[in-house]
């Protein structure tokens, strides 16, 4: 059964937030993370994304993923990813994205 996504926005400060995701990152969902990344990297200078409640990441999951890493940097951002999960792990290095991100 699919989890539904949810995705939580926290800014414990200033000048970051904290985009919390949990759920199934897919073709269905990655819309709505890419637009809420999208957002955050605009807004702030530093965006931490903590994706230990992700226990699927498809290729557009990471599609939005990697667009929001290339706004922040356009940007002169940073995009943080945090708790990155076995599976999103291991997309990020069957596709050789891993060094695309920092990581906490």
């Amino acid at each position: 059964m699919l989890k539904p996504l949810d995705i939580q926005v926290h800014q414990p400060a200033p000048d970051h937030c904290v985009v919390t995701v949990a759920g199934e990152l897919d073709v269905i969902t990655a819309t709505e993370l890419r637009h809420v990344l999208q957002q955050a990297v605009t807004t702030y200078p530093r965006t931490i994304v903590d994706l230990a409640g992700v226990p699927f990441c498809d290729c557009t999951g990471l599609s939005a993923l990697m667009a929001a890493n290339r706004r922040a940097k356009e940007r002169g951002a940073v995009l943080r990813l945090r708790c990155v999960p076995c599976a999103v792990a291991w997309l990020l290095h069957l596709t050789h994205t891993r060094d695309a991100f920092v990581n906490e």
